[in-house]
């Protein structure tokens, strides 16, 4: 930190200049020698000089420090500081009442009986990093746009609900609701940031570490690329990400900031809480998480800013005219800092400041109680507002705050510092009155000593409180603070269907196609066409999107600067400001991020967009698994396409490529609606109901869910739709697609995606040389059929004095005989979810085990999921119901070659999309 009217500023260059200049004149010769060789003999010339010297200082152990790293000093220094418009006492009282309140908390919902918890260390060391932002700088919605969006670093939620309590926003029940969301409810509070269980406070969920600044990053893209496409007025929106030093560990937490400086996103802010610990101690024991973070960071591209002293170190650092006590700042390691916070002034005078005299001399007229308080910055409204300031000022990059503070701050001995704090729930009585104390609330002895500790209000009337109300309305209204204005959209009629209606005719196509012509079509509309936003990981063209690429093109705030290798073809390579089509590059938790921006939209900016994110279904609930989760918990809406689905269908690309899970991972997640249909109809039908549930009502009427549809890569033909086609049954998991005309023997095949036409194929097989009339059905969703199967059976558990339900799956199968093969492209465990409904003798036929290169016929033949082997699942349930003879399996083993891979028919080949 540079402290002082003469003191240089913090980084010239991105190089640190922490000593006070005692020789000016000297330093102007340098600087004219510079300026000299620049003009004289250019600046490729000055720059090999200047990398000369400084290896010549490292040679003579000269210490410089790396470009991407400044000293351990605060980056704005105190002359540059700006005015500070709050009142700090009454932001004092204010946050105080606010720290008592969390803490509380937290500790009566560990009482006895309850011992639900909570996490207290965590606010307590980033309070002031909120208040401040609650105070001057957060942006409400009163205005009738999104304000800021805010997420939250999920440890701190009860500070974030003790605050919302002082406002009357939240009531003393809630606040005793906290964790017991049911046994308390309608008072029961969340644990963490969850929009789903809070739809009218929280916004965004981020308690799952790493996903909080993935989200922020792509959140601020997506205001860029609604304002850029003319969709909503983002440009007042400012996006502000609360993360701890430790969450920066997480891939996901640092794996995209290039993305933001790259697009120069200046509408967002990381405050990063380095309070030194993780959640079982300290982050960087030997190192300096601030440095190494600050590194990353600025090698990335972004504006830093670091907050590391408060201002009682201004005076003592503007006497440091040899530059001592910042060498010591720089080399006392994270751990030692934090045994610095759990020890006394002695021991930080012995310790810090004893090994060197001009060190000792510094504070040789301070007492071991000042020493004690020499405090950490981010406990300081002075220079977080500064910081802040700073930080909403910089244009052309993001900008990370990195903000140094003690862990449990204000706890008392016990709680600050220490390695246990963020366990630690409960308070006792000594500790509240310590606390108590030293945050000047009034509240009795007795009141910490008899039954759970009581909550502080300074009164509605009373200056702190008017004060907090008026700083909330001068910035827009609360938060946080959830809202859905968006209207009801203007939903295309069914010509925009009508292609996939006919089917392909002689053509064959995968249903990956069937797909994006559906797609194509409703883009033309004239309603909704410009809400489709485009998302994929580098692979449009696998997809057979490339077509949009002319006409949708790919957004890139800077345009195109070049010109396309294919400007020539007519599916050239385009990119444009104001471009629909989101291309993240190869990463798949970039698309999701932009996936969950895009498609929470309605509520964050009041404008729906419809995001259509198509990827290698290997590499999207296996791989982003939790952000699916992120995505439903923020009630985010849009199209999942998992493409090039199933174990079989994708050939050479071998075991890493080939999913035969997804849709039972898809059944996991309560908040998606997952599909795995056959033909192009079948998609007409889903998406249509699916933007019917997701935006053609209204916001009451709209459902919180997701569609994840599978689609394929193998080329096939896709019927037209039959004039007397079932819809009731696609939607709801499954109709019969094709009766048995031959054969005398019942039995029934039910098939997903790409198996139905194997089950067709083993339908004729059956007939004409087995005798056995088979009816096929074409299950639309497994997990659907499952679902609707499992409410059916609470509701009947629960009432039982009323007339019992039947699962959907029971009654559309009552009338046909069995027995039941299942068939599809995944694993055995997906089909088998409904198998506890269906009304008859039940086989499953899956991929299980790992996938690899292979034809997919050898695949399909290895697996036993090809056409002759549901032939013989279909024949041994009629041997086991005793209606066909044993002796005609090994028959049909034989005349297939099943135990022969090789024999099998190779099938088609290629078919990307």
């Amino acid at each position: 930190m540079a402290s002082g009217s003469d003191r240089n500023p913090i980084i010239i260059g991105g190089l640190p200049s922490q000593v006070p200049d005692f020789d000016p004149e000297e330093t102007q010769e340098w600087l004219d020698s510079l300026d000299a060789a620049v003009d004289e003999r250019g600046r490729e010339r000055a720059r090999y000089l200047m990398l000369r010297l400084i290896e010549r200082a490292r040679e003579k152990r000269v210490a410089v420090p790396e470009m991407r790293s400044t000293d351990y000093v605060n980056t704005i220094a105190t002359k540059d500081e700006p005015f500070f418009p709050g009142d700090e006492e009454v932001e004092r009282k204010v946050l105080n009442a606010t720290r008592w309140n969390a803490a509380v908390m937290v500790s009566r919902a560990q009482r006895p009986g309850i011992g639900v918890g909570g996490h207290i260390a965590t606010f307590a060391s980033s309070a002031s990093l909120y208040d401040v932002g609650f105070n001057h700088f957060f942006r409400g919605k009163d205005d009738g746009l999104g304000g800021d969006q805010i997420f939250f670093q999920g440890h701190a939620s009860p500070g974030i609900y003790a605050r919302a309590f002082l406002l009357d926003r939240l009531s003393e029940a809630q606040l005793d609701g906290f964790r017991q969301e049911k046994s308390k409810a309608p008072n029961g509070l969340s644990s963490y940031p969850h929009p789903r269980l809070m739809p009218d406070f929280w916004e965004f969920p981020t308690v799952s570490m790493g996903l909080g600044p993935l989200g922020a990053i792509y959140q601020a893209r997506m205001n860029r690329y609604m304002e850029a496409r003319g969709i909503a007025d983002t440009s007042d929106s400012h996006v502000w990400a609360y993360l701890g030093d430790g969450e920066m560990d997480e891939p996901e937490s640092l794996g995209q900031l290039s993305i933001a400086a790259r697009e120069g996103l200046d509408n967002l802010t990381f405050v990063v809480n380095c309070n030194l610990q993780r959640l079982d101690g300290p982050v960087r024991g030997n190192g300096k998480i601030i440095q190494e973070l600050e590194s990353q960071f600025r090698g990335a591209g972004w504006n830093v800013i670091k907050l590391v002293w408060d201002r009682s170190w201004d005076p003592l650092l503007a006497q440091d005219r040899t530059g001592i006590l910042v060498n010591k700042l720089n080399t006392t390691p994270d751990g030692q800092f934090q045994t610095y916070a759990t020890e006394t002034g002695a021991y930080i005078r012995d310790h810090f400041f004893g090994d060197d005299a001009r060190l000792r001399d510094m504070v040789k007229d301070m007492s071991d109680q000042q020493i004690l308080h020499l405090g950490r910055g981010g406990h300081d409204h002075r220079k977080v507002y500064a910081a802040y300031a700073a930080a909403k000022a910089h244009k052309g990059q993001p900008t990370v705050i990195l903000a140094q503070t003690v862990k449990g701050w204000t706890l008392g001995p016990n709680f600050e510092g220490r390695n246990a704090t963020h366990q630690m729930k409960k308070l006792t009585a000594e500790d509240l009155k310590r606390f108590r104390d030293r945050l000047h609330i009034p509240i009795a002895d007795k009141q910490l000593e008899d039954g759970n500790p009581p909550y502080y209000h300074p009164g509605r009337d009373s200056e702190e409180i008017q004060y907090m109300h008026d700083r909330r309305k001068g910035l827009g209204g609360y938060v946080p603070t959830r809202v859905v204005r968006a209207k009801p959209l203007a939903l295309p009629d069914d010509k925009a269907y009508a292609s996939a209606k006919k089917g392909s005719g002689q053509q064959s196509i995968a249903t990956t196609m069937a797909f994006v012509r559906i797609l194509k079509d409703l883009m033309r509309d004239k309603e909704i066409g410009k809400r489709f936003v485009l998302i994929a990981p580098d692979e449009y063209r696998t997809f057979g999107m490339d077509a949009f690429f002319p006409s949708a093109k790919i957004y890139n705030p800077l345009g195109q600067q070049y010109e396309s290798v294919d400007r020539d073809l007519l599916l050239a390579y385009k990119e444009s400001p104001t471009g629909q089509m989101l291309h993240d590059g190869i990463s798949e938790a970039g698309c999701t991020a932009s996936l969950i921006a895009a498609g929470s939209a309605y509520a964050t900016h009041g404008e729906p967009l419809i995001p259509v994110y198509v990827f290698y279904s290997m590499f999207g609930f296996q791989r982003t698994g939790d952000q699916f989760w992120q995505m439903a918990d923020q009630l985010a809406r849009g199209f999942v396409l998992g493409a090039t689905a199933g174990r079989t269908t994708l050939t050479g690309e071998g075991l890493q490529h080939a999913d035969g899970h997804s849709q039972l991972l898809a059944s996991t997640n309560p908040g998606c609606v997952a599909y795995d249909p056959a033909f192009g109809y079948e998609i007409g039908h889903i998406v249509k109901d699916g933007l019917r549930r997701m935006y053609g009502g209204t916001p009451d009427e709209n459902e919180d869910v997701f569609y994840y549809l599978t689609v394929y890569n193998e080329p096939i033909q896709h019927p037209a739709e039959p004039a007397d086609v079932d819809v009731e049954g696609i939607l709801k998991g499954v109709y019969r697609y094709s009766s048995g005309e031959k054969g005398e023997i019942p039995a029934q095949i039910m098939a997903s995606g790409v198996a139905v036409p194997w089950a067709v194929e083993a339908q004729r097989i059956l007939a004409d040389e087995w005798n056995v009339r088979a009816d096929v059905w074409s299950a639309t969703s497994w997990n659907e059929l499952r679902r609707e199967a499992v409410d059916v059976e609470r509701y009947n558990l629960l009432h039982p004095e009323e007339e019992q339900r039947v699962p959907y799956v029971t009654r559309k199968l009552s009338g046909a005989q069995g027995p039941f093969v299942a068939v599809s492209d995944w694993m055995r465990s997906v089909p088998d979810q409904i198998a506890r409904w269906v009304p008859g003798a039940y086989q499953s036929l899956g991929a299980d085990g790992f996938g690899f290169a292979d034809t997919r016929g050898a695949a399909r033949r290895f697996f036993h999921i090809d056409a002759q082997s549901i032939v013989l699942a279909v024949l041994t349930e009629l041997a086991k119901d005793g209606k066909i003879d044993r002796s005609v399996l090994k028959t049909a083993v034989d005349r297939y070659d099943l135990l022969d891979v090789a024999a099998a028919d190779p099938g088609a080949a290629g078919g990307d999309a």
